[in-house]
């Protein structure tokens, strides 16, 4: 009983700071949604075209985060000081790369690549000056990163937490000023939004940063931070890596596939979608803590070569993520049509908006399933490749292929098309349990042993 209640405390330590800066951010996303859509349509379809483009930087830095999140809970389960500072500082030096690649990428063309995402010129153009200042933010975003996996592993992640707060004030604060022109500031609309952004990002990571540094001034969580990589073996850290790094742009991209298929049967039904990414991700951002928990959790027990601890513990964080989002879904179902009224869009994109809420809550408990299975058990082990083919899978095999059949074959609305397509999640958790139970993600760093 005593080790079931230190469980419980060490998963709400992880998971409610994350879930809680999750929540928050979705919550003051949802906020700059109904700025901007009081834009109108084309705004906000805009705006989320531009976000789909984004969401491949922010799932790609993820990735490498996730790779740093696995080589320090390992290595603090070993209690290998060294590894897990350079862990820390290989993981922080690739992002910064990738940050510099994709701020070039889209400062310079803007244009050319929203106009793969929509072919109406006024919706290019507001997605395209819109991404142009965003492209500044990506600095930023890949230290803030890192340094909160830190901070989490540390079992700080009230840290990040606390920094977010901030960070969403500010950039909702903006928001109203440079959007509508208050307070005697230009009215700048969809590019005030931009600017918001980018001010808050710089808010953010000055403000996790000078708490790292704070509580790294303690003895007793302190971590000797050099540029050395010494003894991260580069063959174990690419075999984890590159296949994450290739999920996760293979999944991003098939988002952004998705994200055409909705933006080519009309601007209404793309920003029906929009609206409702908000609410998607404050529902998935609800349990998003549990998959960050299972990842530190079960890394740490791994690294410790706890193996059958690490199995039934991981079984214990499924369980949670079920019951916890199968509320959720009943929650959402009966709140959506209160939702979509909040937003200044015509009755048409009110009514698809409530359909692909409903789609989204009857898939929603699988998706979270996939999300503590895939993005935090198997992954914990090191060994990515599982992750990869799983994702492959489901997002090039069966979602895409069932969006364009549905979309332009079959010329379905598109809740149906979003919903059918979405089914390739449940071929995802068929295969990701057939893995979990064979055990052969179970591996520890530094033996190279798997379980069996």
């Amino acid at each position: 009983m005593e080790k079931e209640r230190n469980f419980f405390k060490t998963v709400c330590n992880i998971a409610i700071p994350v879930t809680l800066q999750c929540m928050l951010q979705s919550s003051f996303s949802m906020a700059d949604q109904i700025m901007i859509g009081r834009l109108g349509s084309v705004s906000i379809a805009g705006v989320g075209l531009a976000g789909k483009f984004l969401s491949i930087f922010n799932v790609v830095v993820a990735a490498i985060a996730a790779v740093a999140g696995i080589m320090i809970a390992q290595y603090m389960g070993k209690k290998e000081k060294r590894a897990v500072s350079s862990s820390f500082m290989l993981n922080l030096l690739v992002a910064i790369g990738l940050a510099i690649l994709f701020t070039l990428i889209c400062a310079v063309f803007p244009s050319e690549i929203m106009s793969v995402y929509s072919k109406k010129a006024a919706t290019v153009e507001v997605a395209a000056s819109y991404l142009r200042i965003l492209s500044v933010t990506f600095f930023p975003i890949a230290i803030s990163t890192l340094v909160a996996t830190l901070l989490r592993c540390m079992e700080k992640a009230s840290l990040p937490l606390y920094a977010s707060i901030f960070a969403a004030v500010v950039n909702t604060g903006l928001n109203y000023v440079l959007i509508f022109g208050k307070f005697g500031m230009p009215k700048l609309g969809v590019s005030g939004a931009a600017i918001a952004t980018v001010i808050s990002q710089l808010a953010n990571v000055g403000c996790i940063c000078i708490m790292f540094l704070l509580i790294n001034r303690k003895k007793e969580t302190h971590i000797s931070l050099s540029f050395s990589i010494k003894g991260v073996g580069a063959k174990q850290y690419l075999s984890m890596l590159l296949p994450l790094l290739f999920t996760e742009l293979m999944w991003s991209l098939g988002e952004n596939v998705y994200a055409i298929i909705y933006g080519n049967i009309g601007t209404n039904e793309c920003a029906a979608m929009t609206l409702t990414n908000p609410i998607q991700g404050l529902l998935i951002g609800a349990l998003s803590g549990l998959a960050q928990a299972a990842g530190i959790i079960i890394g740490k027990e791994l690294g410790k070569n706890e193996f059958e601890s690490a199995y039934e513990k991981a079984k214990k964080l499924m369980i949670y993520g079920l019951m916890g989002s199968i509320v959720l879904s009943l929650l959402l179902i009966l709140l959506s049509p209160y939702y979509v009224q909040i937003y200044h869009v015509e009755k048409e994109v009110k009514t698809v908006g409530i359909q692909l809420l409903i789609a989204f809550a009857i898939i929603s408990p699988v998706k979270v399933q996939n999300m503590i299975l895939g993005g935090g058990i198997i992954r914990s082990g090191g060994k990515t490749k599982y992750v990869m083919v799983i994702d492959m899978v489901g997002t090039w095999l069966i979602g895409v292929p069932l969006g364009f059949l549905t979309a332009f074959v079959f010329h379905l609305p598109i809740p149906y098309v979003y919903f059918i397509l979405s089914l390739e999640e449940c071929v995802r958790l068929l295969m990701g349990l057939i893995v979990f139970r064979k055990k052969g993600w179970m591996h520890s760093l530094e033996s190279e042993e798997v379980y069996s």
